[in-house]
């Protein structure tokens, strides 16, 4: 891995919790509100943010989920999910239409999620699968005119 790519991905895991822990109370419960996840759109621009948002995800849940389990529901989540969409962008060239379909990969996996909070929290999975998407739809929705805008100043595949 290049210096510049390493460096990258530091600063987008560093902020990531960082993001992550001003929210901390939000990112944890049945509604999963977790401003971070927008940065899940990064691997739309480029697939080397992968590492980055994941070992974000790690380090997040690790200082800040009450459950440890989180850290390997959370990872997974991230990490099936990512995979889906890198998949996809073999077939997908539209940075937009791949970013909304990013959002729909995420909040349909937030059944991994909902089983989680099910195990730990005894919720009720279907209800609380309902609200964990619901949350994770809202961020990533609304992450999708901030990414594409920001891709156009920064150009994220261009940075790492």
């Amino acid at each position: 891995m290049k210096a510049r790519t390493l460096v990258m991905n530091a600063l987008v895991a560093a902020l990531y919790i960082a993001v992550t822990a001003l929210i901390a109370p939000f990112g944890f419960t049945n509604v999963q509100f977790r401003v971070s996840e927008m940065f899940n759109h990064l691997v739309v621009f480029n697939k080397k943010y992968f590492f980055g948002v994941v070992v974000g995800v790690f380090f997040a849940n690790l200082l800040l989920s009450p459950s440890k389990l989180d850290l390997v529901f959370g990872v997974a989540h991230s990490v099936i999910s990512f995979g889906i969409i890198i998949l996809l962008a073999k077939f997908i060239k539209s940075k937009l239409a791949l970013l909304i379909a990013n959002t729909i990969v995420f909040t349909f996996n937030m059944f991994i999620i909902a089983w989680e909070l099910t195990i730990i929290a005894d919720m009720p999975f279907l209800l609380t699968w309902l609200t964990t998407a619901a949350g994770e739809f809202a961020v990533l929705a609304v992450g999708i005119p901030i990414m594409y805008a920001l891709n156009k100043r920064l150009r994220f595949d261009k940075l790492i």
